[in-house]
């Protein structure tokens, strides 16, 4: 008996079983690009895989073999002759909704239209082909020539020419290449990550803007990509860009008493009114010697009576400041109102003050100003990008916000701003720039260089006492607490065979010895205001593997609990810190870890650092020169401590306890937060460079 065969849209299929469904073109793919034709056709730098995903119905329900199709792919091509060539390729079967694939022979020609189209086959039945009713054909190209290099050029950086102009100013560099298929060029500076930009038309030239971060010796490496993805040779480009320029304007306000106007280290001289007096105190560690004192009426201003930046431009501001009050909107300097100006002050936030920034109308705000505590707050606006941002204490604060200015003619003030307040406080070093400062010049102008207030090698003792370096207030050691040294008359080992071994100090020629009972050293007054920024150091070696009980090393006292603490703490395995959130029996601790076993008596043992940035409100515990993932901590409440600094004790609920078993050497003590690079030069025997 014959098959019943029904036929529908030109497709035979038997009775019973639906055929495939027709491949939709945008499941077609050659090489991961799109089917397309014309103009649109794809490119690619090779014979092809073309893909496509076939589908059986649904409704087509053979639960014996499953729904399984195979793809049957064709291609065409006019060769040079003028003949067509034809190929044809079917899949194996795999199930229904997957990719099937056909990888095209080597013999399609380079630089030639392919046409190709698939259709789906479950073995009973074929759907349309991809081509008919709304399908579409797909075309590709094979690429065999990759394009010509780039060549580059910039109006701004002579290549191998002299220093130019410089961090913080944008230049310009053109990439163009011969070849007419260019879409892409693909490029990096010295020490960047690849970046890709795209000409507006295929062969174009590109133009893109440069930031130099730092001054050096730089190139720019580029290679020309096209239509088919294939490369270019690489184009480099070398040039040299100098240090940035300084502030076009700059008052350090650094001024003699009396004096009723501020001397400019750049730009012009600014008048004061009468509300401005000098003299005043400057923020330690930065250099200043005096600043000015704003009373917050309506003469607390300063002015060179000319604008100081271009607002249209790119420009930069900033100062140090200290208020005196943080309840209402206060400013630091402006120039101009409204669509036109551009503002940095402080401001009354929804949920407490905030530092600001306000260019043609639009705020970026962040930081936490504080009453009587200084900071150094910067504002930029970048026109290359249009956008705003904000520095407080060399960090960036807030989001970066888009803004349109337009230039104005206004005056520059120092201290007052339209819609603002006058400041009620002191400001100093104030600059303004025609260019970006980068993150690390935000960072250096606003860096406080630490002071040492202590520095005990632990060397010797005498009368009870280990001396300070400098002559100091020297470490007194209570019971349990001596100072080792290698015994006089020792022999060398590498001379003597039968010479006993003798432990060496930690550094130099001794180390404070803690016999876990009684033993400690202290000073007999506060080291470092625990309430500002602060730097402690020491090097210390347990004397057993698995102590009993927790053992602190450093702490300084208040009056009910320490300020800080650094002990080994068994149960974590853990070196930490513990920071009282106030003056409190029973306050609560901030603690911060890291996991470290003990040397438990053997090894060099560990360098230990606590710095805590009154600036970011933020404290991390350093362990041999480097903090991990979870050693910095907030704490924006330090509290100033009365007590004395404690090496080889610490506060209990029963008193002075956790009594350090082991050594310790080199204990030094900073006002001002070391910078991560100088954490690793502490616990040598020397002073790192407070540079």
């Amino acid at each position: 008996m014959a098959a019943v065969v029904t036929v529908t849209s030109g497709t035979a299929h038997a009775a019973g079983n639906l055929p495939p469904k027709q491949p939709l073109v945008q499941d077609l793919q050659a090489d991961n690009k799109p089917c397309a034709t014309g103009d649109d056709k794809a490119y690619v730098s090779g014979p092809p895989t073309l893909a496509a995903v076939l589908y059986d119905p649904e409704e087509d329900d053979r639960p014996a073999e499953g729904n399984m199709v195979k793809g049957e792919f064709e291609a065409w091509w006019t060769d040079s002759a003028g003949a067509e060539q034809r190929r044809t390729y079917t899949t194996f079967a795999t199930p229904s909704g997957l990719s099937q694939w056909w990888r095209m022979p080597e013999d399609v020609p380079a630089n030639t239209v392919v046409s190709w189209r698939v259709r789906a086959n479950d073995g009973k039945a074929t759907s349309p082909w991809s081509s008919e009713g709304e399908g579409s054909v797909c075309e590709f190209v094979y690429d065999d020539v990759n394009p010509e290099k780039a060549t580059i050029t910039s109006p701004d950086y002579p290549e191998n020419g002299p220093w130019a102009d410089g961090v913080g100013v944008y230049g310009h560099f053109t990439m163009d290449s011969p070849s007419d298929d260019v879409v892409a060029y693909r490029y990096d500076f010295l020490g960047g990550t690849y970046k890709t930009v795209r000409p507006e038309q295929p062969g174009g030239a590109v133009t893109i803007p440069f930031l130099p971060l730092r001054e050096l010796s730089d190139r720019l490496t580029v290679s020309a990509i096209d239509r088919a993805g294939r490369g270019s040779a690489e184009s480099t480009y070398r040039f040299n860009v100098q240090s940035g320029r300084a502030p076009v304007s700059q008052w350090k306000l650094a001024d003699p008493a009396g004096t009723t106007s501020a001397a400019a280290e750049t730009g012009t001289a600014a008048r004061a009114g009468s509300g401005v007096t000098f003299a005043g105190a400057a923020p330690d560690g930065t250099g200043l010697t005096a600043t000015a004192h704003l009373d917050g009426g309506d003469q607390a201003f300063l002015t060179p009576d000319a604008p100081a930046v271009d607002t249209h431009g790119t420009f930069a501001v900033s100062a140090w400041v200290r208020p005196e009050r943080t309840d209402r909107d206060m400013a630091v300097v402006s120039q101009g109102a409204g669509s036109t100006g551009a503002g940095l002050g402080l401001r009354r936030g929804d949920e407490g003050p905030v530092w600001s920034f306000t260019v043609a109308g639009q705020e970026v705000s962040g930081g936490a100003p504080e009453t009587g505590e200084w900071a150094h707050v910067l504002g930029l606006y970048d026109a290359e990008t249009g956008l705003a941002q904000l520095y407080v204490n060399g960090h960036e604060t807030g989001t970066k916000t888009k803004a349109e200015p337009t230039r104005t003619t206004d005056a520059f003030r120092i201290g007052q701003g339209p819609g603002l307040s006058a400041w009620q406080g002191d400001i100093g070093d104030v600059r303004a720039y025609d260019r970006v400062v980068v993150p690390d010049e935000a960072t250096e102008l606003a860096y406080r260089k630490p002071k040492s207030r202590g520095h005990w090698s632990l060397e010797t003792a005498s009368d009870g006492a280990s001396p300070e370096r400098s002559g100091r207030a020297p470490l007194k050691l209570g019971a349990g607490a001596t100072v080792y040294r290698v015994p006089d008359g020792s022999c060398l080992p590498e001379l003597d065979p039968d010479c006993p071994v003798v432990p060496l100090p930690l550094v130099g020629d001794g180390h404070l010895q803690l016999d876990g009972e009684t033993g400690y050293a202290a000073t007999e007054q506060p080291v470092v205001d625990t309430s500002d920024s602060f730097t402690i150091g020491a090097v210390v070696r347990l004397a057993d593997a698995e102590p009993a009980h927790p053992m602190t090393v450093l702490s300084q006292a208040g009056e009910h609990t320490d300020a800080f603490k650094v002990r080994y703490q068994p149960s974590e395995h853990a070196w930490q810190l513990v920071m009282p959130v106030k003056d409190e029996q029973g306050a609560a601790e901030t603690v911060v870890s890291q996991i470290e076993s003990a040397d438990g008596g053997e090894g060099q043992g560990h360098r230990l650092a606590v710095v805590y940035d009154d600036a970011t409100d933020q404290v991390t515990l350093y362990l041999d020169g480097f903090a991990g993932t979870s050693a910095t901590a907030d704490f924006p409440d330090g509290w100033h401590s009365s007590g004395p600094l404690q090496v080889g004790r610490g506060h209990t609920a029963d008193g002075w306890g956790e009594y350090l078993h082991g050594d310790v050497d080199e204990v030094q003590a900073l006002s001002g937060a070391l910078r991560d690079s100088d954490i690793p030069l502490l616990g040598w025997g020397t002073d790192p460079c407070l540079c």
